[in-house]
């Protein structure tokens, strides 16, 4: 019984000191001011950590009121880039990535120019062929009309002029 007792309680204390690592790490605690209420008592008001509180409630608690507004906070991304390396291997690599970048780039820019060239050459072929096809249904006609022409002066005059 005793064995048990000492294991919970030092489960509780190791989870209250990682809760309260946790609650460092995220935001410092801003110092505790005293207020003085209408009893004449001193009253603890603190800010409450940017994560969400971790609180072990009974059945029909509630949380308390600070608790409930308290709205998350995220800080403005920065960019950590570290200073120019002296190792070579650092630099190298440094290099081969602008080099794949400025690939990557090129590459990109080719097979805009590619796709474009590919376009252009393709409506031009299609006017080709709708201007043949034109030309071509224009021959027949053409070749129609004249063998009317034909068929009409043997029927009017008998001969066939050629």
């Amino acid at each position: 019984m005793t064995q048990i007792r000492t294991l919970l309680i030092g489960i509780a204390m190791t989870a209250f000191a990682a809760s309260a690592a946790m609650a460092q790490t995220t935001q410092p605690v801003q110092p505790v001011q005293p207020a003085v209420g209408v009893n004449t008592q001193a009253q603890v008001q603190t800010q409450m950590p940017t994560q969400a509180p971790t609180q072990i409630q009974t059945p029909g608690a509630e949380l308390a009121p600070a608790a409930q507004g308290v709205q998350p906070v995220t800080p403005a991304p920065t960019r950590l880039t570290a200073s120019g390396s002296t190792d070579p291997l650092v630099q190298k690599r440094e290099a081969n990535a602008k080099a794949n970048v400025e690939y990557r780039a090129s590459k990109k820019a080719s097979k805009a120019e590619l796709k474009q060239h590919e376009k252009a050459a393709k409506s031009e072929y299609k006017e080709q062929v709708r201007d043949a096809r034109i030309n071509m249904n224009a021959d027949k006609q053409a070749a129609n009309n004249e063998m009317k022409m034909n068929m009409q002066d043997q029927a009017e005059g008998g001969e066939v002029k050629h």
